[in-house]
């Protein structure tokens, strides 16, 4: 990931309503959610939780896929492993003692079967 795709993606997740709902659709992988429900669950308009979404996408975050007559949205794992990933590049300079505590406290909310506290 290059440092404009980072800043696009950051922008996006940047105001509560989007960051709220990127979340809720992570938390809702792999089957995602249609644009009616995650509009009920967030209490946003319908109209509005559009606009969301396209921004989220836009950033490459999030992606929705057509089921008859409603879109289902998903996270896109794969752009926020890579946004991650390039902030922690080069962590702490080098020095993986000082990233240890940070990537085990990453760790437990990524192993299957466990559930974060």
């Amino acid at each position: 990931m290059d440092s404009s795709k980072a800043i696009t993606a950051l922008a996006a997740l940047a105001q509560n309503t989007r960051l709220d709902t990127f979340r809720l659709l992570v938390k809702h992988e792999p089957d995602g959610l249609p644009v009616g429900e995650l509009a009920t669950l967030i209490d946003v308009p319908q109209n509005t939780m559009s606009a969301h979404l396209k921004t989220l996408s836009q950033a490459g975050l999030i992606s929705g896929e057509r089921h008859s007559r409603s879109i289902i949205y998903r996270a896109n794992l794969d752009t926020f492993r890579d946004l991650t990933l390039f902030l922690l590049k080069d962590c702490c300079g080098g020095s993986t003692e000082l990233c240890a505590p940070l990537i085990a406290e990453l760790t437990p909310c990524c192993t299957p079967g466990v559930q974060p506290s």
